[in-house]
């Protein structure tokens, strides 16, 4: 099974959608399940799993009402306010779900550096592990070190890293993004999403030389059994086309064996979310 690990869809809103910047009007528009299913099946990919797009409990009915309309939606990650003293009541409406995979918070837009060691968000990420359920780490790169610190205090919650952690590949910056991703990839139960890339670098004028270093970084840091492909469609799009970005990393990939090909496309996903 091939698993496009990150990808997102919206009926558009721009003010629950208010983290599009004004010059995105390429994203202002409905982003629906139909649509990324022709994509996946120009890459004979067999399915994708959901990340939120809107911090809101509604989000996760909707993309629960998604998935359960489309086989090929393995999975979803959703959002509960992990702070709140209403927690694990959330928790509860929405474990039970069998594609409810895990949370997300966008640490990437607090500009609390220390956001994730706070204390109130730690105790939150803590009852996660009751529920069976996993976390995405999405931050900026000088948010890494509070990444480490949080996954520090949580050994058994299993995260996975959106986009490689978010290294200045417009600038060709390595450190020290390249020293921090190692220490966090140290702790077993940290995965890292090959996702994102392109957004990372210069939109439509990027080739795919310029993410091998990162590649190489990222495989030496977590190895085959902690990497997975992502699009981040249809965030992707500012900066090329769906298959072009997908074939990054699976151009990359050839040089190893088949094995080890069929767990970064999807077999590491699958046992990451609790595909069935």
């Amino acid at each position: 099974m091939k698993l496009d690990s990150h990808n997102h869809y919206w009926n558009y809103d721009p003010v629950e959608l208010d983290w599009m910047d004004a010059d995105w009007s390429l994203l202002q528009r409905d982003y629906l399940p139909d649509e990324h299913k022709s994509l996946l099946n120009s890459i004979d990919f067999d399915g994708t799993i959901v990340i939120e797009a809107r911090q809101i409990l509604k989000e996760n009915d909707y993309l629960l009402d998604l998935a359960q309309q489309n086989d090929f939606i393995k999975g979803i990650v959703g959002w509960v306010d992990l702070r709140s003293k209403e927690l694990i009541r959330q928790l509860e409406t929405y474990a039970s779900h069998s594609k409810f995979s895990g949370v997300r918070h966008v640490v990437l837009d607090e500009p609390d550096i220390d956001f994730y060691i706070r204390d109130n968000f730690i105790d939150g990420i803590k009852q996660l592990k009751d529920f069976n359920l996993t976390y995405d780490l999405l931050n900026r790169s000088e948010q890494l070190p509070a990444a480490i610190g949080l996954v520090k205090q949580c050994p058994n919650q299993p995260f996975v890293l959106d986009h490689i952690g978010f290294p200045n590949i417009k600038d060709k910056v390595l450190s020290p993004w390249r020293e921090e991703l190692i220490e966090l990839s140290n702790y077993d139960n940290v995965m890292c999403k090959l996702s994102g890339l392109p957004e990372l670098a210069n939109w439509n004028q990027w080739q795919p030389d310029d993410f091998r270093i990162y590649l190489d970084i990222a495989f030496e840091a977590f190895g085959e059994d902690r990497l997975m492909i992502g699009s981040n469609w249809p965030v992707c799009q500012l900066a090329g086309d769906y298959t072009n970005i997908m074939n990054i990393v699976i151009d990359y990939i050839k040089q190893f064996p088949q094995t080890t090909q069929d767990k970064i496309l999807g077999s590491n996903c699958a046992r990451f979310y609790g595909v069935k």
